[in-house]
């Protein structure tokens, strides 16, 4: 994968282009392709501490200037906007001088002038909070120059904006040793430093870089201002015409003793990374590739990988639910399982995420989230239970071993029985199966489906009743356990199985039709129309008839696609909210009153391949979902480069808005691209 900008000398055109790495650990790094940051979370390195999560910014970035001549004349590259106490904003225009960008896996910045040329690029350690940045530097002329590099460094939670003072009791004394630099951290103890392979470290006297201008947060009406720490500056002296190679390292003390020279261990760490997504596409290559979409294929394994880390309190894989803030969540776990781990044959890593939420089922209940701070998992949704057998059905489609089946039987099975029990009998939330056998779910000011806003006492999209999905889901949960009784011939639960799913067919096919609109009720007796009801016409066994699917494909399509992903609610609706910017509060009425999502697309595109192609040709319905797919092409040149932003506004041009980079939208368009294109291309 490799993914190329020129044109840069455009601030605002290129500054919400985000490119972004993981580390395995929960850990990343990020920034905009000028350069720059536009976001708190962003920066060369952040730590995850417990990995995935606990994770804090250590490396904002580094800015580099040249200076040439007794008067030591500067040419400045850093891009960035700062604002002064008085309010007064003042730019650095380094960007006139990037000549391209390229992502390969690693961040390439080439910068060009008549005078000088370098390229650095940066680099994240897979499993080890540790960043690498290389620099090959070149003075065009025929007098000597320093190459001055300076590191921002920080220590906060990476969510979080930095002050001065904050700086001043974060960081204690600075030591400086021949190749390089150690910071002391004050609540902390371990230390931060940064290794170098060529240069002189030297103190400066300007150590803060203060109210650099995040525009994203601005745009969210928050301040936007951050603060870092540049205590050195590293000076790389260039003789007429000279080139240099220089080397740095940064992370912890304590990761950094390097049993190589530090070059010999950048280089190492760049060829690595490199290699990982070569090394990425060839495990998941599949047969029937068009040749036009390889480039889209290649980019969404790639961001996969990004998403996949470790768990350190299970020992097992678990998924980020998107980069840059989310740590694992059950929901968007379950959802994204069968993209981004079985389209990728990543096997083993599916067996482990399954068996880190087996381990925490409580009151037949899947986690919904593990929080940053290391306390018990959030338990406060309907769904994510439920879709964890969607994820085992899955698992046992792709991975056909006998091997894959004695695991689903001997450590799964009975966390799939406590979920059935506990939403046959009633567990939290008001979750339970009523006498019609469909499942209730939430009351006051719970809110647990996916649709999940509250804002105090305020419940901007109450679903508090039977939701449709969350029905679609148990009648498939029901009939995934029939058949995997049946597997093992245990004819009577089968049977039992059977006939419960039979029961919640006949009451859901009763209670959920709409029939003035001709599709289902979001909720029963709330005739909004949404996009939930798709998952009706898309999970392996629905209960609908075939006149019935093809009614709600044709009217999702026309009042709620927008090529990117399904609108949360239609544009004619009272409550519909066009865009989603500006305030929490503005934010939060829209998130799921209009705003378009991009995992939604996958269930839309299963859903209109499974309806069309029993009355259209097979071709014209496959030229069809890749013209559904072109718009995600071109959204992933945009907003986070080579992978999917989370959600979009519901209004043209549909701009990328949230995670740059969402679990779920990138695992079902990998899905429903594998299954519907490659899996169909007879």
């Amino acid at each position: 994968m490799k993914l190329e900008f020129t044109d840069l000398c455009d601030y605002d055109r290129n500054l919400f282009r985000e490119w972004s790495a993981g580390n395995g650990l929960g850990g990343y790094a990020g920034g905009n392709i000028l350069g720059g940051n536009n976001r708190t979370h962003q920066g060369y390195l952040i730590a995850s501490l417990h990995p995935p999560v606990d994770r804090y910014l250590i490396l904002s970035k580094t800015t580099e200037k040249v200076k040439r001549g007794q008067k030591a004349e500067e040419t400045d590259f850093e891009c960035a906007r700062h604002r002064t106490p008085e309010g007064a904003i003042y730019e650095s225009n380094g960007n006139q001088f990037l000549d391209r960008f390229v992502y390969d896996g690693c961040a390439n910045f080439f910068y060009q002038d008549f005078r000088e040329r370098f390229q650095k690029t940066v680099a994240l350690d897979y499993g080890t909070n540790r960043c690498a940045i290389s620099y090959e530097i070149e003075n065009k002329t025929d007098e000597e120059m320093d190459f001055v590099i300076t590191p921002l460094f920080n220590f906060k939670e990476h969510s979080a904006s930095q002050t001065v003072q904050g700086i001043q009791e974060t960081f204690g004394p600075v030591e400086i040793r021949e190749k390089s630099v150690h910071l002391e951290l004050l609540k902390q103890t371990a230390r931060i430093a940064m290794v170098i392979s060529e240069g002189c470290i030297r103190l400066r006297e300007e150590q803060y870089d203060v109210n650099t201008m995040l525009q994203t947060e601005i745009d969210n009406e928050v301040d936007g201002l951050d603060c870092h720490y540049k205590p050195v500056d590293i000076v790389v002296h260039l003789k007429a015409h000279e080139t240099k190679n220089v080397s740095l390292i940064c992370g912890f003390e304590d990761d950094l003793k390097l049993q190589t020279e530090v070059a010999d261990e950048v280089n190492c760490i760049i060829t690595n990374r490199r290699k990982r997504n070569q090394i990425l596409e060839q495990q998941a290559a599949v047969s029937g590739q068009i040749p036009e979409m390889e480039e889209f294929y290649r980019e969404l394994v790639c961001a996969a990988d990004a998403l996949i880390v470790k768990r350190a309190s299970t020992g097992y894989k678990t998924i980020l639910a998107g980069l840059p803030w989310f740590t694992d969540w059950g929901r968007d776990t379950m959802i994204a399982f069968t993209g981004l781990t079985l389209c990728t044959n990543r096997f083993e890593d599916a067996r482990e995420i399954l068996l880190t939420f087996a381990k925490y089922v409580h009151h037949g209940m899947v986690p919904n989230m593990f929080p940053d701070d290391g306390q018990d998992p959030l338990y406060n949704t309907a769904d994510a239970s439920l879709w964890y057998f969607y994820a085992v059905y899955k698992y046992l489609e792709y991975d056909k071993s006998k091997e894959a089946e004695q695991f689903i039987q001997m450590q799964i099975y009975p966390a799939l029985k406590q979920i059935i029990d506990g939403y046959r009998e009633g567990t939290d939330f008001s979750i339970f199966m009523d006498e019609d056998g469909l499942i209730h779910a939430g009351s006051g000011l719970d809110q647990v489906t996916w649709m999940d806003v509250r804002v105090g006492d305020w419940v901007p999209t109450p679903r508090h009743g039977k939701p449709v999905e969350i029905n679609a889901l148990w009648y498939n949960a029901l009939k995934v356990m029939e058949n995997l009784e049946s597997r093992w011939d245990n004819q009577d639960e089968a049977k039992a199985y059977r006939q419960l799913a039979e029961k919640v067919r006949v009451s859901f096919r009763k209670q959920f039709w709409y029939e003035k609109g001709g599709y289902l009720y979001d909720v029963i007796g709330d005739d909004s129309l949404r996009p939930n009801q798709i998952y009706a016409v898309s999970l392996p066994y629905t209960m609908l008839d075939e006149a019935q699917e093809k009614q709600i494909v044709d009217v999702v399509k026309e009042k709620l696609y927008v090529g990117v992903g399904l609108r949360s609610l239609t544009p004619d609706h009272k409550d519909y909210h066009p865009v989603y910017i500006g305030a929490l509060s503005k934010r939060d009425a829209a998130y799921h009153q209009g705003t378009a999502w991009g995992f939604l697309l996958g269930a839309f595109i299963s859903a209109y391949a499974k309806v069309y192609r029993r009355i259209e040709d097979t071709e014209k319905v496959k030229n069809e979902i890749l013209s559904m797919l072109h718009p995600v092409m071109e959204h992933m040149k945009e907003n986070g480069i080579g992978t999917i932003s989370e959600i979009f506004d519901g209004d043209a041009p549909h701009a990328g808005r949230g995670c740059y980079s969402q679990a779920w939208s990138v695992g079902e368009v990998l899905r429903c691209y594998k299954e519907e294109i490659l899996e169909n291309h007879e």
